[in-house]
């Protein structure tokens, strides 16, 4: 399976090389079908290449001419770079043809490699089609395969009547326009003490010694730990949500931006906010609900959620708590954002269904 690994991994960067140099010299560009075109001849000068699955190889080609499509249609998705075989993460893709890939008796079958003995999460449905599988080393050393399949699924219309505001919350993650606080646990927190203990046992040994690549390995599983608990985490409050609500409201906030605006990096990326809504979204999605999003600079935080006074000094973030100027009511931060952010995604709801009406 490593050898799979290194041969996309340089097939891959030597296409984007080729593609670098011709337009730099003649501003011209390398298709997909010219560079699957070259391979063929790549393989003859190069033989180790077949005894790899070709489709592997073919579909490293697909991924680079993705990488450039998108780099040109928006620079913002960055030039393609160069893939390292020091990178902790590898990973190919194959596509199913002529039934080559097969599940049977916990094990998978995988072409040019055989019958792999794996762990199963989840009973495959029947109709369900194998389309393709992705192949991943992690820098734990441990390997996940990721099967992509066909199925037809009709979503049924699902009438909007309980819906949510969250608020984001740094402490808790959100805040709900019910008043509940998520009370999320911030797994990278409770462990910052033991991975910085072995991080600097890392940063003492020799690079490339076999001590530095077992220590490595122990930070690894570090990282790995604490993204698995934070996967769990919100995939269990976001199915909880999807299950109970037909829509839910969110503000859409740069959150990017914010780590590095508020100095709270840390504290931002240990909260997964951006992986909650995203899980939310398409959980909500499959049950025929919707997340309505509002724009990030709807006054949320600064307006009275009983009389809709705004408030500007209420824009500082220091401040939790305050009383309304003109109804005089008190105000829990989060809290009132959330019902602000829940009447306006009803608003916004109200809209659609008359333009659909």
């Amino acid at each position: 399976m490593g050898k799979t690994f290194g041969c996309v991994r340089l097939i891959y960067n030597h296409y984007l090389d080729r593609k670098k140099q011709l337009w730099e010299e003649c501003k011209q560009s390398m298709s997909y079908n010219a560079c699957a075109k070259d391979l063929t001849s790549l393989k003859k000068e190069k033989e180790f290449l077949k005894e790899v699955d070709s489709i592997a190889l073919q579909q490293s080609l697909r991924h680079l001419d993705t990488a450039y499509t998108n780099f040109f249609k928006r620079k913002e998705s960055g030039y393609p770079r160069f893939k390292s075989k020091r990178h902790g993460k590898q990973s190919y893709t194959t596509v199913n043809v002529n039934n080559n890939i097969r599940l049977e008796n916990g094990r998978i079958r995988l072409p040019k490699l055989g019958e792999v003995k794996i762990r199963q999460h989840r009973k495959i449905p029947e109709g369900w089609i194998l389309k393709s599988v992705t192949v991943k080393r992690v820098p734990s050393g441990k390997y996940y395969v990721s099967i992509l399949f066909e199925y037809e699924n009709q979503i049924g219309e699902r009438e909007i009547d309980r819906v949510l505001g969250l608020d984001f919350s740094m402490p808790d993650l959100y805040v709900t326009s019910e008043g509940e606080h998520c009370g999320y646990p911030k797994y990278f927190r409770q462990a910052e003490q033991k991975l910085a203990r072995e991080q600097r046992r890392l940063s003492k040994m020799q690079k490339g010694s076999a001590n530095y690549l077992k220590q490595k390995v122990k930070v690894a599983k570090i990282h790995e730990k604490i993204a698995n608990q934070r996967k769990d985490f919100l995939h269990k409050r976001s199915l909880e949500i999807a299950e109970e609500y037909d829509a839910v409201c969110i503000e859409d906030l740069d959150m990017q931006g914010m780590s590095k605006a508020l100095h709270f990096g840390k504290s931002v990326h240990d909260d997964g906010w951006g992986m909650f809504t995203r899980m939310l979204e398409y959980k909500l999605a499959d049950r025929g609900g919707k997340l309505v999003k509002i724009d990030r600079w709807y006054p949320s935080s600064q307006m009275c959620s009983g009389c809709g006074h705004i408030v500007p000094e209420v824009k500082d973030l220091g401040v939790r708590v305050w009383f309304c100027d003109w109804c005089l009511e008190y105000h829990d931060r989060d809290g009132n954002a959330a019902a602000n952010i829940l009447g306006e995604g009803r608003r916004l709801l109200r809209m659609e269904q008359k333009k659909t009406a």
